[in-house]
């Protein structure tokens, strides 16, 4: 199930492999895409959007449904 996700306070390349990271060790078949310049995360997995907003919002970033 894809999960789409605002995330804010990415400002580069180790942000992005962080936020990544967070995912996989929930998910380590989950495909995350980011647009850093977007605040956008995308996310396929098979895990719920609570799960994911928490491993995300743990690496210290600001999260929110996407609209």
């Amino acid at each position: 199930m894809q999960q789409i996700f605002t995330v804010t306070g990415m400002t580069c390349g180790h942000c992005e492999k962080a936020v990544t990271q967070a995912i996989r060790s929930i998910d380590p078949q989950a495909q995350v895409k980011i647009d850093r310049g977007q605040n956008r995360v995308e996310v396929e997995s098979s895990q719920s959007r609570e799960v994911l907003a928490r491993a995300i919002a743990e690496e210290g970033y600001q999260v929110q449904a996407a609209v």
